[in-house]
């Protein structure tokens, strides 16, 4: 399905009917506008000047919801910390146990930095690279599963599928 951009807000009134029809939109926002605000799951918002990249993931999470992705490939954790991916699975330390608590509840949506550091720490984050460091530690346990995190520029991080296991393997 296509996904529509929206300049806010400029096309305010184009989003209205976006939404009324469920159309997937990701709306444009300008540096130093408040975004639109809605619990709609065929929209998301990103903020201009904005990276092609974090664009087009923008867009693609919008089109799986949209095309009702198969929901079975959603990773699973049990209690004891172990993730379970595509047949297999990586056992995770407490602290990144619950990061991706947060990521999979949120999966394939962006997940904000202070979210995750609530998460993380919840009697608060002890350092300011401490979260940075957990995410690369996640990166590397998850890309074995065919899993990544992705940088949201300004605005989190971004779980979803990585690259085929065999590209991961071969990389080494």
């Amino acid at each position: 399905m296509k996904v529509e951009l929206v300049e806010w807000p400029g096309e305010e009134e184009r989003l209205t009917q976006l939404r009324r029809d469920h159309v997937p939109r990701l709306v444009l926002v300008p540096e130093g506008m408040a975004p639109p605000l809605t619990a709609d799951v065929l929209e998301d918002w990103i903020r201009l000047p904005a990276v092609d990249e974090d664009i087009r993931s923008r867009v693609r999470v919008l089109a799986d919801r949209a095309d009702g992705a198969d929901d079975s490939r959603v990773p699973e954790l049990d209690e004891n910390g172990l993730l379970r991916s595509g047949g297999h699975w990586v056992s995770l330390p407490p602290v990144e146990h619950r990061l991706m608590v947060v990521l999979l509840d949120r999966y394939r949506a962006v997940v904000s930095r202070d979210a995750l550091a609530r998460a993380g720490w919840p009697e608060g984050i002890p350092g300011r690279n401490v979260l940075d460091v957990h995410i690369v530690r996640l990166r590397r346990r998850l890309a074995p599963l065919g899993l990544a995190i992705r940088t949201v520029r300004s605005r989190g991080y971004l779980l979803e599928e990585g690259p085929p296991l065999s590209a991961v393997a071969s990389d080494g």
